[in-house]
């Protein structure tokens, strides 16, 4: 086609997808047509102006260029493209933001086309981080990533985390097209139309920068594109000037219409002023190469080898397990947040560096990249202190909207570190990953039990979480012991037992203890390890219950969300007397055993408390 055919042919594109923005939020009654109109030029010119390859009718293919809308309330924007390719009539654009549409007010997997789920700013950019690391490192394809941000979201601290990492890897396969229309949600931006101020701040983390004075000029923008094919070991981001509102004079530039949308005599109003529009009109969108990923056949794991009783640390266990296990899964990849010497997730990058990588202290775009890599087939397995996942919570909880095969390793867990202090203590973690719909939360007690778990995990699809602890454990589990997800193991039974105590991770083995105590006295407890934190082996748990006078948990975790709330949630609304201990006072510095002692979840308080029972 002619250069200055398919220019016009953009601008015809142009005008439909404005009227579709508009018609479509208008019907619903509710959503951005603003924020879309201002980035309408920038994507059309990417998806139908020859930059942007993509089987339409393979969404899956694996050499298929990547869109990403960080912007992911720009949806009447992010839907019209594909209306545009083909892939929804304007019957179905109507839909939008409608009970059972799969065009959801933002992103979501409901919808065919998406990468994944979007509309928490500040995200976008660390999973088109993830899915370039892919392309660039592990499925070696020329595919490219292509991010449409916000001028508002770069004021999160998750994008300059992103683009650090994206020139530390040299993903030239990652473009940000950065909408720069001026207007937030209440007024002005940080940086406002000062396009300066964002090439310095991002050509400072050595990317590359493009700059669009005019981002409704189709050549300019075509050009931008083309530019960016040329550049090489750097990230690329393209900076535009746009009008938010654009093509409706009464919404251009206009402080107070973000998030609103126009009633139906506005709508009337609004219309003439596009031009005549095209209704038929449809964009091309340039095939991809057939290229496909070399596959590597899934091998035997190596065998589980420890010594019954030895101490060894679950946080260890955890990193052999990785290495154990990659064989058999040739897709795991391992993403740690420069603690991979504590986390023992070295152990795997120092037997297979191709397929780790280091994300350094920067905890929510590792979290985010791992999400990019898991959309791409991978099985990211993200591993930091527990306590550091608080920082990237927003991350998680937007994951499990993207239905990804992600898994997290907490270690460092609790208390019982000891010296460390709070500070480094994760106490809130079990709550966070439990309360993530659909996940799987583990909690190992020994090496063997953790090397079975890591292995549970892999085998399950979605999101998993491991706990992990920093004292060495004795190995109480033969290697032929199986681990179940939903399962947990009755360690000590007898006919008579007075109570059940329900321990996970080092309190197990304050449990134990007790147990021992409590023996040369003539008492006799029932003694649960509760490995599987969600979901609960409920059956078990209420059978010990009805056997004994009492569940007693305990927990190195604070009480809300922890474990006493897990079994008390699985077990309701039958009747059983559940005591919990758990941390209920701000930790301190100390010795682990000390710390122990101090929150009342060691072996001398469960002791006391079982004694306590018994006299009723």
């Amino acid at each position: 086609m002619p250069e200055a055919q398919k220019l016009e042919h953009l601008k015809k594109l142009a005008a439909l997808m404005r009227y579709y923005i508009l018609a479509m939020t208008t019907q619903a009654g509710s959503g951005h047509p603003t924020s879309s109109l201002s980035a309408t030029e920038l994507m059309a010119g990417l998806m139908f102006g020859g930059i942007f390859r993509f089987d339409l009718d393979n969404p899956e293919h694996p050499n298929n260029d990547r869109l990403i809308f960080s912007k992911g309330h720009a949806t009447p924007l992010f839907y019209t493209l594909w209306a545009m390719a083909g892939k929804l009539t304007a019957a179905e654009l109507m839909t939008y933001r409608h009970f059972g549409s799969p065009l959801e007010g933002h992103p979501t997997m409901s919808f065919p086309y998406t990468e994944a789920a979007t509309g928490s700013l500040g995200q976008g950019l660390s999973i088109g981080l993830g899915i370039a690391l892919n392309g660039k490192y592990l499925d070696k394809l020329p595919y490219t990533t292509y991010v449409l941000l916000g001028d508002s979201e770069m004021a999160e601290g998750s994008q300059w985390e992103t683009l650090q990492l994206a020139a530390h890897y040299k993903l030239d396969n990652l473009v940000g097209v950065l909408d720069v229309n001026r207007l937030g949600q209440r007024g002005e931006t940080q940086y406002g139309w000062d396009l300066l101020a964002y090439e310095e701040r991002i050509a400072a983390f050595g990317w590359e920068t493009i700059i669009v004075n005019d981002g409704h000029s189709f050549p300019e923008i075509i050009a931008a594109y083309q530019k960016v094919m040329t550049v090489a070991d750097k990230p690329i981001m393209i900076i535009a000037k746009t009008v938010k509102g654009k093509g409706v004079s009464f919404l251009e530039d206009q402080n107070g219409w973000h998030g609103k949308t126009l009633s139906p005599a506005e709508l009337e109003r609004a219309l003439p002023e596009l031009g005549p529009v095209d209704q038929s009109v449809r964009g091309v969108v340039s095939r991809p190469e057939d290229l496909k990923p070399v596959e590597v056949a899934p091998q035997a794991a190596g065998k589980l080898v420890y010594q019954p009783g030895a101490a060894v640390a679950t946080r260890k266990a955890y990193g052999n397990a990785l290495k154990r296990l990659y064989p058999q899964f040739p897709h795991l990849v391992s993403l740690d947040a420069e603690v991979s010497n504590s986390t023992y997730a070295e152990i795997f990058g120092d037997a297979y560096p191709q397929k780790f990588f280091e994300m350094y202290i920067a905890e929510q775009n590792m979290v985010g990249a791992g999400l990019g890599l898991a959309t791409r087939g991978k099985i990211p397995f993200v591993s930091t202190f527990a306590a550091f996942f608080s920082r990237a919570f927003d991350q998680i909880r937007m994951s499990q909207y993207s239905e990804p095969n992600l898994k997290f390793c907490g270690s460092h867990a609790g208390v019982s570190i000891g010296e460390d202090g709070p500070s480094q203590m994760g106490l809130e973690d079990l709550a966070m990953f439990r309360a993530i719909l659909d996940s799987v939360v583990l909690y190992p007690a020994d090496a063997v039990s953790t090397e079975r778990l890591v292995e549970a995990a892999l085998k399950h699809r979605g999101m998993v979480y491991i706990r992990t602890s920093r004292l060495a454990t004795p190995i109480i589990y033969s290697i032929e012991e199986e681990f179940p997800l939903g399962g947990c193991k009755v360690v000590r039974q007898s006919d008579n037992d007075l109570a059940t105590v329900i321990g996970a991770g080092v309190t197990l083995f304050e449990a134990l203890a007790a147990y021992e105590e409590l023996q040369q006295e003539g008492i006799n407890i029932r003694v649960i390890d509760l490995y599987s934190v969600k979901p609960v082996d409920a059956a078990t748990v209420l059978a010990a219950a009805k056997a004994t006078q009492g569940l007693i948990t305990v927990e190195d975790h604070y009480p809300a969300g922890g474990i006493g709330e897990a079994v008390m949630a699985a077990l309701a609304p039958n009747p059983v007397r559940l005591y919990s201990l758990a941390v209920t006072k701000k930790p301190k510095t100390g010795k682990p055993a000390e710390l122990l002692d101090y929150e009342d979840i060691s072996r001398s308080a469960i002791v006391r408390l079982v004694k306590q029972i018994k006299q009723g």
